[in-house]
């Protein structure tokens, strides 16, 4: 009997309606719609009460650094992960690290 709880339809069921009772009690303790605070319906950035949001942010610079970053994770994952008895795997773990190095170069010119 005891196993019949964690298959998977039971478990889901077992935690759908839990979650459906927790809901609707926190529902109960939750604000009314005609409680509603000042305020929670406008626009805000950075402390200033304007109509549009006036962030826009730029991803030019974060690319780069992403491309960067899982370059060297897949180089290094490579690296890591070859075996030493064997010469053929080597021979791939430059090759990766030759492609980096390329990357890399493309990368950073100016």
């Amino acid at each position: 009997m005891g196993k019949i709880l964690l298959t998977p339809v039971v478990a889901f069921t077992v935690i759908y309606i839990t979650m459906t009772l927790f809901s609707n009690l926190m529902a109960r303790l939750s604000f009314k719609k005609g409680k509603r605070a000042e305020g929670t319906e406008k626009a805000y950035a950075c402390g200033e009460d304007t109509q549009t949001n006036l962030v826009q942010p730029d991803y030019s610079q974060f690319f780069p650094f992403a491309f960067f970053f899982s370059i060297l994770h897949v180089v290094a994952l490579m690296i890591a992960t070859v075996p030493i008895k064997t010469m053929g795997s080597v021979y791939i773990a430059l090759v990766y690290i030759l492609g980096a190095m390329v990357a890399l170069s493309i990368l950073f010119r100016r």
